[in-house]
């Protein structure tokens, strides 16, 4: 059984998509994504420094084209298709998780996620905030210094790591003070993500998408509310708006396709970090991160050795939870 895995926030960096454009067919699906977004896609993808595409309203639209665009070069005929069992995003990576999965079309995705990074940066604005990896650590003590510092653990995303989300005060406070054997490190990322800091985007992302239309998963869509399948489109959408002010349960999403029987996962671009996670939370899965289109290769074998039946129907939200 083979998973795609879509990356969130913070997995870009400077250039990453510029082998990528080389591909006739990724660079004519990243521009026609790039029109819905408004922004220069191919640009920030390519040539904008570090700072730039850390900016949220950047940094979502691109990482969202990047994995459609991997996806339409990888997995042209789709997911299901290629026999695909289940796909599952972290973060923003939910919005190409869903529309990889046929909830949204890919027009309704990009507008989304546009108005997603443009309401979270505007959030973010309003009070200096960010977040900050911590590695390692006794969990109970983890969580106990978090709130000790006031700071709100926004993922949960197994493997040893949870991330912390607040004001830069309170992340600086844990850096000074950090959890017995844990390392802080600060994230790429403009805001406390997932936190009710993000609050006000909320109801922006509701009214927008309102009109939306929306079908059910035709593969395994997992949530990161809870880690659980997702078999109604329009609770799929809501959970997608409900989740910007709400934490990441990735450990829980990493434990449902191990309960499924996922035998690979496969992480689209900007790749690395879902499959690093991976590596330690799922032993015994085989793990491959699509970074450039030298990976193509071995993508494809393991697309045609995990790959279930095209035919089959997903797993329902019943036997993914009770799995």
């Amino acid at each position: 059984m083979l998973a795609i895995l879509c990356p969130g926030q913070g997995s870009q960096t400077p250039g990453f998509l510029t082998p990528w454009l080389e591909l006739p067919e990724f660079r004519s699906r990243l521009e026609s994504l790039s029109d819905v977004a408004g922004i220069d896609l191919v640009a920030h993808g390519t040539t904008s420094d570090a700072e730039t595409i850390k900016d949220t309203a950047v940094a979502q639209p691109l990482i969202v084209a990047a994995g459609l665009a991997t996806a339409s070069v990888l997995l042209p005929q789709g997911p299901a298709a290629a026999g695909v069992s289940a796909v599952a995003g972290h973060s923003v990576g939910e919005i190409t998780a869903a529309a990889l999965a046929g909830v949204l079309g890919d027009h309704d995705a990009m507008v989304f996620v546009r108005e997603r990074g443009a309401g979270m940066a505007a959030a973010s604005a309003v009070t200096p905030t960010g977040m900050s990896a911590v590695l390692g650590g006794d969990p109970d003590e983890v969580l106990a210094v978090l709130e000790r510092h006031g700071l709100t653990p926004a993922n949960a995303n197994g493997a040893g790591q949870t991330v912390a989300a607040g004001t830069i005060e309170q992340l600086q406070a844990l850096a000074a003070d950090p959890p017995t054997k844990a390392r802080v490190i600060p994230l790429q990322v403009a805001g406390a993500f997932h936190t009710s800091h993000m609050a006000p985007a909320v109801d922006a992302l509701r009214e927008l998408s309102a009109d939306f239309d929306v079908s059910d998963p035709g593969v395994t869509l997992l949530s990161n509310a809870d880690g659980a399948a997702v078999g109604d489109g329009a609770d799929a959408l809501a959970r997608l708006v409900a989740q910007v002010s709400n934490p990441v349960r990735w450990d829980r999403c990493m434990q449902t396709l191990v309960d499924l029987g996922v035998t690979a996962v496969l992480e689209l671009a900007p790749a690395g970090t879902l499959v690093g996670l991976a590596k330690r939370g799922m032993p015994g899965v085989a793990t491959l991160g699509v970074k450039s289109p030298d990976d193509l290769e071995a993508a494809r074998t393991l697309v045609r050795e995990h790959g279930g039946d095209p035919a089959g129907a997903p797993t329902s939200p019943t036997d993914a939870q009770e799995a």
